[in-house]
């Protein structure tokens, strides 16, 4: 019996790192994005909310051509099955596409440093709504990971500058959904990922998230907003297919099948690792400087990964899930 544990406990402990990496390397192919974005911004003329419709929809199309290639039966049932479908377009719908808007219109009210601090409420906002139902305290090393989170992320975002943050009522009020909704994407998908797994649901989501996208930017062009039809060079058609497919696809298949493994509360506070991930991207391949507060923001989000990432599992218990999710894959 105490054999059967300890088997199971070294199988939770290499599936919890692999499940630690998956969400690191995603979050930090969000940086990646960042940088895409901010290239095609700076470079061509072209819209966020453009850039948001075809990124998702791009992604989701290519999630479901390798689902109809390597799984199609298990694409046909998800689809087939009425309340999956429902929940998914809630999930994508809702869920990964007000992430995206929600983010935008706060950057329109404040700015992109105002906008990333904000976002970092998702996190305790996964980590209380998590409490609630589970019935517990935060435990110490998650309120230690939380703040360490905001603090590094508000050094990258504002430099240090308290006069950087920019928060009119407005700003804010969307910044708390823009939180909300992180949590609820984070959160949401729980059962659906247990019972289909992580990537199709992810990838059925995006490309509903990303046929809203499309609705909202052509709703937009209907009322007299410009149809933003970018004319890219060589360069150009090559960021924004990375932004796609590397920054969007292998982003969020990575990050939310992290998630997945290693629970809400710890994949929310290794997504915060994003910030810093953008900043290097920017420094490396943009120019962009990289300052005295980066690198401490740098130091403290590393900080918050050891935290959050060291704390030993219960062996017995752990380890008795292990043995049983084992045995439960073979039958």
């Amino acid at each position: 019996m105490r054999e059967g544990i300890a088997e199971g406990a070294a199988v939770f402990r290499r599936r919890h790192l692999r499940g630690v990496l998956c969400a690191l390397t995603g979050a930090g192919l969000w940086g990646f994005s960042g940088a895409c974005a901010q290239f095609l911004l700076a470079n061509y003329d072209i819209t966020p909310s453009f850039i948001t419709a075809v990124r998702m929809l791009g992604a989701g199309a290519v999630f479901l051509l390798v689902l109809l290639v390597r799984n199609r039966a298990q694409l046909a049932a998800m689809l087939g099955d009425r309340r999956t479908l429902g929940q998914l377009a809630v999930f994508g719908g809702v869920g990964l596409f007000l992430c995206q808007i929600t983010y935008t219109i706060v950057i329109g009210y404040t700015n992109a440093g105002t906008a990333t601090v904000l976002q970092t409420t998702g996190i305790a906002f996964v980590m209380l709504f998590t409490c609630v139902l589970t019935r517990r305290m935060p435990r110490g090393r998650e309120v230690t990971g939380l703040a360490a989170a905001v603090i590094a992320t508000w050094l990258i975002a504002t430099q240090g500058d308290p006069s950087a943050l920019y928060l009119p009522l407005m700003g804010l009020a969307w910044g708390i959904a823009n939180g909300l909704s992180v949590a609820f994407y984070i959160m949401y998908p729980k059962k659906l990922f247990a019972r289909w797994g992580s990537f199709a649901v992810t990838g059925i989501g995006m490309f509903i998230g990303g046929i809203v996208a499309a609705a909202v930017y052509f709703s937009g062009v209907a009322l007299g907003e410009p149809l933003a039809l970018p004319a890219l060079d060589a360069a150009g058609a090559a960021v924004f297919a990375a932004f796609v497919l590397v920054g969007t696809f292998a982003a969020f298949a990575l990050y939310l099948h992290g998630v997945s493994v290693v629970g809400s509360v710890q994949g929310s506070l290794l997504g915060a690792v994003e910030p810093v991930s953008a900043t290097l991207f920017a420094t490396l391949w943009l120019g962009t400087a990289f300052t005295g507060a980066d690198l401490a923001g740098c130091a403290l989000m590393i900080a918050m990964i050891f935290l959050v990432t060291g704390e030993k599992p219960n062996v017995r218990q752990d380890g008795a899930q292990a043995v049983e999710e084992s045995h439960s894959a073979k039958s």
